[in-house]
């Protein structure tokens, strides 16, 4: 393992997070007199005080191995999560560090699961900062950190460690380098945060109100400055404008890259891109359906509330207009159903994501034929038209049955350490670990996560981190032959 070039990568990710915070700094002089400069230009001096030594001593250490990636995929999120914390915690308006810290990775992992009781009480710069951490988490913390490392330093390998299985599937490369294909994701991410601000603001949201919810839209995260989130305006007008957004925040961002170039035939034969719109179009048009005929909204109210919370919860954004609690049980139903679904690899989602189910799906009908039909045929799962390797097969079924089994074991630890009903219990861990936010029971719509005990905020916080690292990155470093030469 090569210590020196993690250092420089750590350093580098440490600057990258000190430069980031500049611009909730100058929100915080903009709205002068609210107590929260002090702490955001302290924050700063002592997190770009710390990466530089690191950055500059060992910037000549370049070699970087797929060990050492997986290290710094993992570590990474953990130091860059603890000293974004710090504003919090020097400000005191957070002023436990195990809730500071659980904010954080929340924010980053674009979970939108909070600890805060009152979001409104916070000044404007630390609001600004806890929204700006889903825009930096959305499209991948470090995937903008290669952008500032040297051309060689092993991007590909740190890229991969934080990639979704998924798209290892779709085996879809627009560009022949991986640092310009990272940079045309940024520009098309930060296009979509741009056009929905503009969108936001057109409805008569103010500037500041229209970039936090931009921020948590397209990275499909869930971080809003009020306590009411979405509900908090009651227009229909922002809640379709979100809703096409994260919609738009669930698709591969590389099919944007095709259509920008005219290639509009990739995005008619991408098959998860048609299963994403079949799913929408389902689950959106039952529980719209149900709120209606049980009277709960008009039809239009309906549609509305409907399909808003059925796309924040399939896209894991975590935004709600409503309390859906006081649903219908039905809804209930197939909203919690949809959790489990996600959107698509590639983008900024997390979840199981609907590659994998597409590919399970055909290894199932395969194996049906092979075994009860055509016992001599060869039989193989094939996406997009072309043929998907069989270890790419038992890895999405490896990476569903694994998330089962977290959510499973999760579920008796929660319960376990916080007394929690089987409901709270079982929904904080899958709201966690598929980077919803809010789920069912106490950590409800209406609810928070402050009760939780410390070790259960850890835990939590750790079972963040898995999702957003799409699982396996996260849990090879618990292997005793992972730290052996």
């Amino acid at each position: 393992m090569n210590v020196r070039a993690i250092a420089h990568v750590m350093g580098t990710l440490l600057l990258v997070t000190g430069g980031a915070m500049l611009l909730p700094l100058i929100c915080a002089i903009l709205y002068w007199g609210e107590g929260d400069l002090g702490a955001l230009a302290l924050s700063v001096a002592i997190i770009v005080g710390g990466g530089f030594p690191l950055w500059w001593l060992f910037r000549k250490d370049l070699d970087l191995q797929p060990r050492d990636a997986f290290v710094i995929a993992v570590f990474g999120w953990v130091v860059i999560s603890a000293v974004s914390a710090l504003p919090y915690i020097i400000h005191g308006s957070i002023p436990s560090f195990t809730d500071a810290f659980f904010e954080m990775m929340s924010g980053y992992t674009t979970t939108g699961a909070t600890i805060l009781t009152d979001i409104e009480a916070l000044p404007h710069g630390l609001l600004f900062w806890r929204s700006q951490t889903h825009l930096l988490g959305g499209m991948g913390f470090l995937t903008l950190a290669i952008l500032f490392l040297p051309h060689g330093m092993g991007g590909l390998r740190m890229f991969r460690a934080e990639s979704s299985p998924g798209q290892t599937i779709t085996r879809e490369k627009f560009t022949a380098r991986n640092r310009d294909a990272i940079r045309y994701l940024w520009i098309i991410y930060l296009g979509l945060n741009a056009l929905q601000v503009l969108f936001m603001m057109a409805g008569g949201m103010s500037l500041f109100d229209s970039i936090c919810h931009a921020f948590g839209t397209v990275s499909t995260s869930g971080y809003s400055p009020y306590n009411a989130s979405i509900g908090h305006y009651d227009s229909a007008y922002f809640d379709w404008v979100i809703t096409v957004f994260m919609f738009l925040g669930g698709v591969t961002f590389m099919l944007y890259f095709h259509a920008f170039r005219g290639r509009w035939r990739m995005l008619v034969r991408n098959t998860e891109l048609r299963v994403y719109v079949a799913v929408v179009a389902v689950f959106a048009g039952v529980v719209s359906m149900v709120l209606w005929l049980k009277g709960t909204y008009g039809l239009a109210d309906a549609f509305r509330y409907g399909t808003f919370q059925v796309m924040s919860l399939l896209t894991t954004t975590g935004y709600t207009t409503a309390d859906y609690e006081l649903w219908p049980n039905a809804t209930q139903m197939f909203l919690y159903a949809v959790v489990f679904i996600g959107a698509c690899a590639g983008s900024t989602t997390s979840g199981i994501k609907i590659i994998h189910y597409v590919v399970i799906w055909k290894f199932m009908v395969s194996a049906i034929k092979k075994t009860f039909f055509q016992p001599l045929a060869v039989l193989s799962v094939r996406v997009d038209g072309r043929p998907v390797e069989l270890t790419i097969v038992y890895l999405s079924i490896c990476y569903f049955i694994v998330n089962i089994f977290l959510i499973l074991g999760g579920g008796c630890v929660m319960s376990l350490v916080d007394d929690m009903d089987v409901q709270t219990a079982m929904s904080s861990v899958i709201s966690s670990l598929m980077n919803i936010g809010p789920g069912f029971g106490d950590v409800g719509p209406s609810e928070n996560y402050a009760f939780i005990s410390t070790f259960g905020k850890w835990f939590l916080a750790w079972t963040m981190l898995v999702g957003r690292l799409e699982m396996f990155s996260a849990l090879v470093i618990f292997y005793a032959s992972f730290w052996r030469r």
